[in-house]
């Protein structure tokens, strides 16, 4: 992200004795590149404020607090839904990551850790890359606009009758078997 004056702390030069503090507040440039990236309408108010501190020998703790007000559209009418995010945020910085389990070649491609706050350690800790990632993470993934509903299509073949949300549940078979038999014995 070009417009995000990102400074990446240098592994080599953070004090072990001591957590070191950082806060950033992006400017408005960087709120619209963020936004841009991560396909919102818009991004107001973005802080994430914490601490990258030795854990062990060779290990850091990043531990944050994700504060934004995102605004994206309704998944039903595409309106500008508007939501506040307070997020903690925690990333475990590794030396030595063990190695899952599987296959990388495989189907199912790399394996996950259970653990999704770990990362490998590397020469820098990043806490604005860590900042848009927790960002991303934290967004709605269906916000809806107050009041809307997603209304009821139906598709069939013509001259048949299409099949609604009501015939699905689970007694629906068995009301239209019980309505067939009413039927039958009025004949």
């Amino acid at each position: 992200m070009s417009n995000l004056p990102s400074q990446p702390l240098r592994v080599a030069d953070l004090s072990t004795n001591k957590p070191t503090r950082f806060e950033l507040i992006p400017d408005e440039a960087s709120l619209r590149a963020i936004a841009d990236e991560l396909g919102l309408l818009g991004l107001r108010k973005l802080r994430f404020k914490g601490e990258v501190a030795a854990s062990g020998k060779r290990d850091w703790v990043l531990k944050a607090q994700l504060g934004a007000t995102v605004t994206q559209p309704c998944v039903v009418t595409l309106a500008p839904v508007t939501t506040r995010l307070e997020e903690p945020t925690e990333r475990r910085f590794v030396a030595d990551l063990p190695e899952q389990d599987g296959d990388a070649g495989s189907e199912d491609g790399v394996e996950m850790h259970e653990d999704d706050s770990l990362e490998p350690l590397g020469s820098h800790i990043d806490p604005a890359a860590v900042m848009i990632e927790a960002l991303s993470l934290a967004l709605p993934l269906y916000p809806r606009a107050d009041g809307a509903e997603m209304a009821e299509t139906n598709f069939t073949e013509p001259g048949k009758a299409a099949m609604t949300d009501e015939d699905t549940k689970p007694f629906a078979g068995l009301a239209a078997l019980r309505d067939q038999l009413g039927q039958k014995g009025e004949d």
